[in-house]
C-alpha cells in the first residue's frame, strides 16, 4: 500500500474510534446478547471460541490460508475491529502491517496480545534479536495464550466468568492430551532422520517442544527473502543428511519448496515433497484442520508419516 492509502486507512481507523466504539465495552453484555470479539487470526479465533463458548461471538479478520505477516486491513476489518468490544491478536509482530491499527482500537477497546502472555525467558530470539511469535507450534505455550484470553473475558464480562473458567479448564486438558501426543508421535522418528525443512522458519517452538530439527528457507517472517546461498545451504543439508522429504505451507507460496526439491535433484538426490503443513492459518471450516487441535495433529501425522 502506498503512504497515502496507508495514511488514508489510518485516518479511518481514527474516525472509527473516536466516533464508533463499542458502548460499555468493559461492562459486560445484556442478558441474552452475545460478547462480540474480533480476532486477527483463525487460530486465535478458534481459541477464543473454545474459551468463550455460547458466550462469545468471535469474527476472524484472516480466513484459512492468509498469511499474517503481509496481511493488509481492509476497511471491512476496521469496521469489524470497530464494532468488537473485546479485540485479540498475537503479538510479537505477527501482525506486522496491522500494528499501528491495532494501537489505535486499544485506546477505547480491550485489546490483548495473546503472546505476549509468554514469559520473556521462554520466547525464542533470533540473532537479529527478533521475538518468534510462532508460539502456537508449542502446545504448552498456547495455553498461556488461553489463559490471557481466560482472564480478559472475565475482567470484561464477568457474569459469565465461572462459565469460562469451566471452558477454560475444560479446553487445557485437551491441549495437555494434545502436547502428550506430539511428544510420543514425534518420538517414534529415528533420531537420524528427524529434520524438519519448511518455507520459512516457523515451526522453532515446535522444534524445541518436541525434540526435531528445523530449517526454513525464509526467516520468521515471510515478508522476508531467501537467496541463491540459503537455496543452496538446504540443498547441501538435504544431501550431506540423506533427507527424503521437505514440507510445503498452507499458507505460503509452494514455488521455494519446489525450487529446493528441483535444487536437490539437479545434484543427483530425490527429495519428495512430504505434504502440506498449517503454519499461520488454520484450514478450511468445517475440516480436520479447521481447529487448532485439529491442525497440530494434522502437522504431527503429516510429519511423522513422511520422515518414518
Amino acid at each position: 500500500m502506498r503512504w497515502c492509502g496507508w495514511a488514508a486507512l489510518i485516518l479511518l481507523v481514527t474516525t472509527l474510534v473516536s466516533g464508533c466504539a463499542p458502548p460499555d465495552a468493559a461492562s459486560g453484555t445484556p442478558d441474552g446478547q452475545r460478547l462480540q470479539v474480533a480476532a486477527t487470526t483463525g487460530i486465535i479465533a478458534d481459541l477464543v471460541r473454545n474459551i468463550g463458548g455460547d458466550q462469545v461471538e468471535v469474527t476472524a479478520l484472516m480466513g484459512p490460508g492468509v498469511d499474517p505477516h503481509l496481511y493488509k486491513a481492509s476497511e471491512g476489518d476496521i469496521g469489524r475491529l470497530s464494532r468488537a468490544q473485546v479485540i485479540f491478536y498475537n503479538g510479537l509482530h505477527l501482525e506486522g502491517r496491522m500494528g499501528d491499527i491495532l494501537v489505535k482500537m486499544a485506546r477505547t477497546t480491550p485489546t490483548v496480545a495473546v503472546a505476549e502472555r509468554v514469559p520473556p525467558e521462554l520466547l525464542l530470539v533470533t540473532e537479529d534479536g527478533v521475538e518468534d511469535p510462532h508460539i502456537w507450534f508449542d502446545v504448552t505455550l498456547w495455553m498461556e495464550a488461553a489463559a490471557a484470553v481466560l482472564d480478559t473475558l472475565v475482567e470484561v464480562d464477568p457474569a459469565h466468568a465461572e462459565a469460562y473458567q469451566a471452558n477454560a479448564e475444560a479446553y487445557r486438558a485437551e491441549l495437555e492430551a494434545l502436547h502428550t501426543y506430539a511428544k510420543e508421535q514425534v518420538a517414534s522418528i529415528p533420531p537420524e532422520q528427524r529434520v524438519l525443512v519448511t518455507a520459512h522458519d516457523a515451526f522453532a517452538y515446535f522444534g524445541r517442544a518436541y525434540d526435531i530439527e528445523v530449517r526454513g528457507l525464509q526467516g520468521i517472517s515471510t515478508a522476508a527473502e531467501y537467496g541463491l546461498a540459503d537455496l543452496q545451504e538446504l540443498v547441501d543439508l538435504l544431501i550431506q543428511r540423506q533427507i527424503k522429504a521437505v514440507f510445503v505451507e498452507s499458507s505460503v507460496p509452494r514455488r521455494s519448496i519446489e525450487a529446493l526439491v528441483e535444487g536437490a535433484a539437479a545434484r543427483g538426490h530425490q527429495v519428495r515433497i512430504g505434504g502440506e503443513l498449517y503454519s499461520d492459518a488454520l484450514g478450511a471450516e468445517g475440516t480436520p484442520a479447521g481447529t487448532y487441535i485439529g491442525m497440530v495433529r494434522h502437522n504431527v501425522d503429516t510429519i511423522v508419516d513422511a520422515l518414518k
